[in-house]
This record gives C-alpha cells, structure tokens and sequence, in this order.
C-alpha cells in the first residue's frame, strides 16, 4: 500500500492485511442514486440552507445551496490557485451537475457527483452496505498487481491505448480528449481491472471510510502489516497539511478523476490519496460501497 516514489502523503509504501469483502463493480451511478431519494426523500447537503455560524468569514453569495464545479480555462494559468478553474455554484447538486440550468439527462448511467460524506454514508446504510477503508479501497483497485504504477501496469497508455478517463493534455486548459470524454463517462466504459472492477482509476474522486492523515499510519515494529489506526483512523488528527488555518475534518478520496492530468494531479494511481472536506463534494467526486464479508 502506498508509495515511495510520487507525492509525500502517499509515503510510506508498506504491507496491510484487509478481511475478506465484496465491492460494487461500479460507482454509484445517478439512476442509483434517484431510487435511495425516491425512497428515503433525502437531500443532499448541497441542497440544504448554509449555517453561517459553520463557515465564518464567508460572504453572502456562498452561504447559498450548490456546490463547487470545475469550468475548463481559456488559456494557461498559475497552478497555485485554484479558483481559476473551481467556481462554487448555488444550484449545483446531484441532479444539477453543472448548476441549476443542468440536468441529468443523458448521464443516468454516469457516477452521482456533488456528494458529501454524508451524503454516501447514508446511501450506504440504506442500500445494507459500508463505504471501503482505504485500505481495501487500495487493495481493490490494484485487482492482484502488487507495487504497480497503475491498476492495469507500469505504462501510462500501453499500446497507445486509454485505460481509464483521466487528463490528456495540459491542465486546466487543454484538454485532447483522446477517449472523447471532457467530464465524466457512462460507468463501465473502459476496461475492468484484474478483479472485474470499473473505474477504480480515473472518473470521479471516490470517497474512503478513512479520515486523512498527512501520511500512512502504521506499526513500523510488526513484520506482518497491521495498520497502526482502527477502521477509520483518528478524526482528531484529521486535517490537511496545506490548508491548517481550515479545521474542517477530512476524509480520503482515491483513485483520481478525469481532472487528473501529468502536469498537475498526477493521481490516477491506486496508491495516490487526496484530503476532502466532509462537509462538501464536487463535480468530480463520487463514490462505491463493499459488503464485509461478516456482514
């Protein structure tokens, strides 16, 4: 799990064990989502009325339901701030990907985006399922390739070929769009890894039970890879070490999205990891459940 090679909250690479479990083939989908709301009448955290007690400082146009989506530049811009391509939109959601003009159609059988932790936590006790550690998250997604770059290998492309929606071109502006999709795909499009699994690379961001440390958490003194932290982690170390001034807890999202480019996210990889506020999701973030299999 992990690596020594790419970014440093990636470090250490080292050995886990996971039970035995059994994970969705697929990211939950918008029509997936439309029968737990049909059924439970839930709303999603982008669809409720802010509390400005929750978020000091904010002005009044963001204390407004919606969500944040990403708008493709015109031309290059400074990587270090990343509101030239992230726009928070009132009237975003799931039903509303890219604010409230937008719809669902044609992206039924697209994953649910705009979801929050506990958004999917439900989803996932009302579907009788969990959502995955990070862990077996990991385990899932490298499908039996132990310390490869890819789910699929060490090459990129093997053979000139796209094994996953991610970023071909300079981000945020250029976008070659070599599979022929500029946002998200239909699930199940491009090939499934060595366990029968979609889409562990690329996509959407998906959501792990695990709270973000700046680094892997583990018992250096064991020789057979017991995770130092219980399923979960520590809630009270949580928090990402380049924003500390914001003390919202963060949860870690794997497997990257089709924002993921070389030049700037280089996170398709089933050992990269990302820190994501709770209490929000995104136009690039989705999420899969498992069932253990003591369930």
């Amino acid at each position: 799990m992990g690596s020594d090679n790419h970014y440093p909250e990636e470090t250490p690479a080292h050995k886990v064990t996971v039970e035995g479990f059994w994970m969705d083939k697929y990211t939950v989908t918008n029509k997936d989502y439309k029968k737990f709301v049909d059924a439970t009448r839930y709303r999603t955290v982008a669809e409720r009325p802010l509390n400005p007690e929750d978020y000091p400082g904010a002005t009044a146009d963001t204390l407004v339901p919606g969500s944040l989506v990403f708008r493709k530049t015109a031309s290059k811009v400074d990587l270090r701030n990343i509101s030239n391509w992230w726009s928070y939109i009132p009237g975003a959601c799931w039903k509303h990907p890219q604010g409230p003009q937008s719809s669902l159609e044609g992206r039924w059988d697209h994953p649910v985006l705009h979801v929050a932790w506990e958004d999917v936590e439900t989803y996932a006790k009302w579907a009788g399922k969990q959502i995955p550690t990070e862990a077996e998250w990991e385990f899932a997604a490298r499908g039996g390739l132990e310390g490869k770059i890819y789910e699929w290998g060490d090459q990129m492309m093997p053979d000139g070929k796209m094994m996953a929606n991610f970023w071909i071109g300079e981000f945020p502006w250029q976008n070659l769009q070599f599979h022929g999709f500029e946002k998200t795909s239909p699930v199940g499009f491009f090939p499934p890894n060595g366990y029968g699994l979609y889409d562990m690379t690329g996509n959407v961001w998906e959501w792990t039970d695990d709270w973000y440390e700046a680094k892997h958490q583990h018992d250096k003194t064991k020789s057979c890879c017991i995770p130092v932290n219980p399923r979960g982690g520590n809630k009270d170390k949580s928090y990402d070490p380049r924003q500390p001034e914001i003390k919202i807890t963060r949860k870690v999202l794997k497997g990257g999205s089709h924002l993921c480019a070389q030049n700037y996210c280089y996170r398709f990889r089933p050992a990269a990891r990302h820190a994501q506020m709770i209490d929000s999701g995104a136009s690039h973030i989705g999420f899969r459940c498992i069932v253990q299999k003591h369930s």
